[in-house]
């Protein structure tokens, strides 16, 4: 075979490839041209252009629904509700008739105990009477003791219970409460004086500055009951309320 048959033949499938190639680059390139003509609304699909290029319709009213039931942020800041100014001022029903508690005097003992307790049970410890003294070693703090004060010296009928401590064991009926009310501390002095005094007892009322204590006992079964009163920045009062007899 002569030498220069083969590189013929090679020179001859390059050129046969090259030509295949651009067939195919322009079959390729056609086809693109097509599909673009189609979107622009120069192809053969008019319906189809039209469909692409018209602007979305939108439905004011159904837009406004949309993700109904997402969870989304309020539009503004919760908050609760703001109390009237005058809302320790408003009367209660178990205020109508209240009696006066006297005047207090400046020998004020159990403020000195009251400004010395931390606690509900050293409170108790306190108190002149030694029956209720005896008692506090067995104390148990429960906010359940609150409803279990003397029925004739029960909570307020506003008062909200802090804390609660009693003994109802060897014959104690201690029970000692702290709470408080959203009414002015005058207002809560006549109102225990007059339910001790008419469950039948004798009260006192001592002050050392801004703390008031209303104290009684009760000669016929030897019960008593200390009333311990500070008046709250919100014009509510706080107690503390101790008693030897409860139910």
């Amino acid at each position: 075979m002569s030498p220069a048959r083969p590189i013929l033949a090679l020179s001859l499938a390059v050129a046969l490839a090259g030509c295949g190639g651009a067939g195919e680059r322009d079959a390729v390139a056609s086809l693109d041209e097509e599909l673009t003509a189609s979107v622009s609304g120069n192809g053969d699909d008019p319906m189809l252009a039209i469909a692409l290029e018209d602007p979305l319709m939108v439905d004011p009213q159904l837009a406004g629904r949309a993700n109904a039931d997402s969870v989304r942020p309020p539009s503004q800041p919760y908050s609760a509700p703001i109390p009237a100014s005058d809302v320790a001022a408003a009367p209660i029903a178990d205020e109508a008739g209240l009696m006066t508690a006297p005047a207090p005097t400046a020998d004020c003992k159990q403020c000195t105990v009251a400004r010395q307790s931390l606690t509900l049970g050293a409170l108790a410890a306190g108190q002149p009477d030694r029956r209720t003294s005896g008692c506090v070693p067995g104390m148990r703090y429960a906010a359940g003791w609150a409803n279990r004060l003397p029925a004739d010296l029960p909570l307020h009928p506003a008062a909200r219970v802090v804390e609660a401590a009693g003994n109802q064991a060897q014959g104690c009926a201690l029970r000692a409460v702290t709470f408080n009310v959203s009414r002015p501390m005058a207002t809560m002095l006549d109102w225990y004086f007059t339910q001790a005094s008419k469950g039948g007892y004798a009260s006192q009322h001592q002050a050392d500055g801004g703390r008031h204590v209303l104290a009684g006992s009760r000669a016929r079964d030897g019960a008593a009951y200390t009333a311990y009163m500070t008046e709250r920045a919100d014009g509510g009062t706080d107690i503390d309320l101790v008693a030897n007899n409860g139910r």
